[in-house]
């Protein structure tokens, strides 16, 4: 790739005050420090600001900014408040804290909104950077009120600096805007890493040309974070007419095996959800996997962190609004980890943290309820003839928390089977199914729309391993240790699942349900 080092950007004030020598102390721990979160898809506590503050409410979790300092994952996410009163900013930065990715506590507000003459009113997306005995955390600066845009960009890059991942003190002398050929309108999302190969930093930030509209991971490089000195370089890549990406949001890079993995998560096109490309070097070229997408579309943001020996991808299930089985998909949610692994082509795998599956131990024996057409159960195999007829068998609500384990058969190359959740008692059921004729996992809601999905070559008279892990209303579907499928079921844990096949053959074998002890 081609550098041009001559451009700098002017709105990165050139004063002796540099990112980590400003000491107008604005953040930190607010209502937080230690409050277990029992949840291994946490969502923020209620009232976190106390029940005297207006802007007390019960959240969701937004975009996850991880990173793993001395042996703790320090999981930064945007703070979406169900309730915000007018005049108050958003997505103020908030910390989970966890060792093990299966136990969290909340350690509360760490980066607060500003007001709103601020280029942070509210913030978005960004990442942890450690320099020295440093901790530099770059965001996004968000403010669209009509005052502020008459004269300011809408999206800029800022800095706050710690020395201890708890103390942030933000530093207004910092600020990159969209340098010419680019659109301040969306420009966001910086993600800053050593770059090995320059021997200098680096920060990606996701934009769109100007004019043009193309959507691009511009490249920014300093020599030391410390002078305040960023210049942009050539975009680390650009989307191709045929994505033709509108934006490509929350960027992440990293080195696995032999492999370079460049993440971003588009939320426009017919394939949304976080994507991913790989190349034998930083520099590219970048190419697409066949299938090039990290989950279904109630995964997004997607962001990485490794603890030097695996790495987690951490992203948000996307709830809906209204919180019902048919409601429209809404931002922010509910933290779901996934495990990254690797083909031996490169091309990357997911499974649930081991940890996470090592907290259901208690073993649950399924409880039939209801059978439909032609089932046939025989210690833990179940047999479903739906070539002709829909066949469904219905268990026992397994409650909050469960793991389900099955090995799933399909007998011909049309039809559907696998899973089914009930939403409510008339007997409408979302369900996850396995569609050998398109290639896909697919969750269909009640309304039998196809939710969300995820491609996965699938052959007769095969055996899968599925591996389901719930709660509450976040369901996420694996398969084969290789692919998942994260959902959003309402009801889910009130009301009875089962087994379904419809438009053929299936067998459920070595069903096993587990729950924590």
């Amino acid at each position: 790739m081609k550098y041009r080092n001559i451009i700098t950007i002017v709105s990165i004030f050139f004063s002796l005050a540099s990112c980590s020598q400003d000491d107008n102390y604005t953040g930190g721990s607010i209502s937080g420090g230690n409050t277990e979160i029992a949840s291994i898809f946490p969502v923020p506590p209620s009232q976190w600001m106390g029940a005297s503050d207006p802007y007390y409410s019960a959240g969701y979790t937004g975009d996850i900014m991880p990173f793993f300092d001395n042996g703790k994952f320090h999981i930064y996410f945007l703070h979406d408040a169900q309730n915000k009163p007018a005049g108050k900013g958003f997505h103020d930065i908030h910390e989970y804290l966890s060792t093990d990715l299966a136990h969290f506590t909340y350690e509360g507000q760490m980066i607060p909104y500003g007001k709103t003459t601020d280029p942070d009113f509210a913030i978005g997306t960004g990442s942890v950077v450690k320099v020295g005995n440093i901790y530099y955390f770059y965001y996004t600066g968000h403010n669209e009120t009509p005052a502020f845009v008459q004269s300011n960009a809408r999206e800029s890059v800022l800095c706050a600096t710690s020395s201890d991942l708890k103390n942030w003190t933000k530093v207004p002398s910092f600020k990159i805007t969209a340098p010419a050929g680019y659109y301040n309108y969306d420009f966001r999302d910086p993600h800053v890493f050593y770059n090995d190969e320059l021997k200098k930093y680096s920060m990606l930030v996701s934009t769109q040309t100007e004019p043009g509209r193309k959507a691009v991971l511009l490249h920014f490089t300093s020599a030391d974070p410390v002078s305040g000195k960023w210049d942009v370089q050539t975009p680390i890549y650009t989307t191709t007419p045929q994505e033709n990406y509108l934006m490509m949001e929350c960027a992440d890079i990293f080195k696995m095996g032999s492999y370079w993995y460049l993440i971003f998560s588009e939320n426009w096109s017919a394939n949304k959800g976080t994507h991913y490309k790989m190349s034998s070097s930083i520099n590219g070229p970048w190419t697409t996997p066949e299938i090039d997408r990290i989950d279904g579309e109630y995964f997004y943001a997607g962001k990485t962190a490794s603890d030097g020996n695996k790495r987690y991808v951490f992203g948000w299930n996307a709830r809906k609004t209204p919180e019902n089985d048919l409601g429209n998909k809404d931002w922010a949610g509910n933290m779901v980890i996934h495990e990254l692994t690797q083909n031996a082509d490169g091309t990357l795998t997911t499974q649930s943290p081991q940890k996470v599956k090592d907290l259901f131990s208690k073993k649950v024996t399924p409880e039939v309820e209801t059978t439909l057409g032609d089932v046939t159960a025989t210690s833990g195999t179940y047999t479903l003839s739906g070539a002709t007829n829909k066949a469904l068998v219905t268990f026992k609500t397994i409650g909050k928390k469960a793991k389900l384990k099955a090995e799933l058969t399909l007998s011909g190359n049309n039809g559907t089977s696998g899973f089914v959740f009930h939403t409510n008692e008339t007997g409408s059921y979302y369900k996850i199914v396995l569609d050998i004729a398109k290639g896909k996992i697919i969750g269909y809601n009640s309304a039998s729309q196809e939710a969300t999905a995820i491609p996965f070559k699938l052959q007769a008279n095969t055996k899968y391993d599925v591996e389901i892990i719930a709660e509450g209303s976040v369901v996420v579907f694996y398969i084969n240790g290789k692919v998942a499928l994260t959902n959003r079921i309402y009801g889910r844990d009130k009301n009875k699942w089962g087994l379904i096949a419809e438009g053929q053959n299936s067998t459920i074998s070595n069903l096993q349900i587990t729950q924590p002890e």
